[in-house]
C-alpha cells in the first residue's frame, strides 16, 4: 500500500516547528510577540508529533517486539545521553552532569516513546473511549505529585500519553475528517483565538505546555488538574486545527518527513551551541526571518543522505545507507560488459 503523503508532510512541518521553537525560545522574555508565537507552537507541536507516533504504533507486546523497541529507542537514548553529556561539557554548558536517568534536554522523547509502547500493550485491551479517559485522568493526577518529574521523563510520559493513545485508536479515515472545508474554515478562527488569548496572557507559565513540572511548581497546587484539563482541550483542538492545513499530496519535502527522528536527535548540537555562544539576536523582522531560514537549513541538513549515512549506525543500529552508497560506487567503477 502506498504511503499517505499527508502524514510525512505533517511530520516534516512539525519537526521544523520543533527546531524553530527551540531557536526562538531564548528571545521569549524580551518580546511579547515572540513569546506568543513560541507558546502558540508549543500548544500543539509535541502533542501532534506524539499523536502521529501513536497512529503508527502496533503495540503487539511480545518479546521480539519489546527487544526491537529496546534496540530502536533505549539503545540510542543511552548513546545520545552520553554524547550530549560530553558535548555539553565541551561547550561549557552548565548542568551537564546529568545521569542516565535524567534525560538530557530533548532526549526525554525516546524514553517516553518506549514507555508509551509498553503502556499501549495494556491500554489497547480497553475500549477506546474508556482507555483515553483513563489516560487523561492519570495525566491529571500525576501533576499533584512533586516526586514525578524529570526522572525517567515520567511526568511527560504520563501527561502526553493520551495523545499517543488517541493516535493509536484513530483510523486514517477519521484523521482525514479534519480536511473538510467547513472544519478548515473553523480552524482558522480557532488558531487565531488561541494566539490572541496567549498574547493577552503573557504571564502564562510555559511549564504547563512542557508537562515536566508538578502543579505545585507551577503555582497551582489545588486547582492544577483543572488547568491541565484546559491545556488538554486546547492542545486537542489546536492539533486538529493545524492538521487541517497539512497538504495531502506529495510535496518536495514529503520524503524528508520520514527522517524526522534524525533531526530531532541531532538538532540539539546546533541549538545548544548557538545558545551557549549567544550568537543571535532578534531586533527586527529580518532577524526573525533569518532564524526561520536557519532553522529550515538545519532541518534540511540533518535530513540529508550524508548525515543519515553517518548517524544511521547509532540511531538505527544498521549501515544500509553506507553499504548502498559503497556498492553504487563500486558498480560505477566496473566496466560495462560487451554484448
Amino acid at each position: 500500500m502506498e504511503r499517505n503523503a499527508f502524514f510525512d508532510n505533517a511530520k516534516f512541518i512539525l519537526i521544523f516547528l520543533v527546531v524553530f521553537g527551540h531557536m526562538i525560545q531564548p528571545f521569549t522574555d524580551g518580546s511579547t510577540t515572540i513569546n506568543t508565537l513560541y507558546m502558540w507552537i508549543y500548544t500543539f507541536h509535541m502533542p501532534a508529533f506524539i499523536l502521529l507516533a501513536g497512529f503508527f504504533a502496533k503495540g503487539s507486546g511480545n518479546i521480539s517486539y519489546i527487544l526491537n523497541l529496546i534496540k530502536k529507542l533505549l539503545v540510542p537514548y543511552l548513546i545520545f545521553q552520553l554524547i550530549y553529556t560530553g558535548y555539553y561539557f565541551m561547550i561549557g554548558k552548565s548542568g551537564w552532569q546529568n545521569d542516565l536517568f535524567h534525560p538530557q534536554w530533548a532526549l526525554w522523547f525516546l524514553f517516553s516513546l518506549f514507555c508509551w509502547h509498553l503502556l499501549l500493550y495494556w491500554f489497547k485491551k480497553i475500549p477506546a473511549v474508556l482507555s483515553i479517559t483513563l489516560a487523561v485522568q492519570i495525566g491529571l493526577i500525576v501533576g499533584y505529585f512533586g516526586e514525578i518529574g524529570h526522572t525517567f521523563s515520567l511526568s511527560r510520559t504520563f501527561v502526553f500519553f493520551p495523545f499517543f493513545l488517541a493516535g493509536y485508536w484513530l483510523t486514517e479515515k477519521q484523521v482525514m475528517l479534519v480536511k473538510r472545508k467547513v472544519f478548515k474554515v473553523i480552524s482558522v478562527g480557532v488558531m487565531a483565538a488561541i494566539a490572541f488569548a496567549i498574547y493577552y496572557m503573557p504571564d502564562f507559565n510555559s511549564g504547563w505546555l512542557l508537562a515536566s513540572k508538578s502543579y505545585g511548581d507551577l503555582g497551582m497546587s489545588e486547582y492544577g488538574g483543572l488547568a491541565r484539563l484546559a491545556v488538554y482541550i486546547t492542545a486537542a483542538i489546536m492539533v486538529a486545527s493545524v492538521l487541517a492545513w497539512i497538504p495531502k499530496s506529495k510535496q518536495t519535502f514529503t520524503k524528508l518527513g520520514t527522517r524526522t527522528l534524525y533531526v530531532y536527535l541531532l538538532h540539539g548540537f546546533f541549538i545548544q551551541y548557538f545558545r551557549q555562544i549567544d550568537v543571535f539576536k532578534i531586533n527586527n523582522l529580518v532577524d526573525f526571518v533569518g532564524l526561520a531560514a536557519i532553522s529550515m537549513g538545519i532541518v534540511l541538513l540533518l535530513s540529508s543522505k550524508p548525515v543519515l549515512g553517518i548517524w544511521q549506525p547509532i540511531i538505527e543500529g544498521k549501515a544500509s545507507i553506507m553499504k548502498k552508497a559503497y556498492h553504487e560506487k563500486i558498480s560505477k567503477k566496473q566496466p560495462g560488459t560487451e554484448s
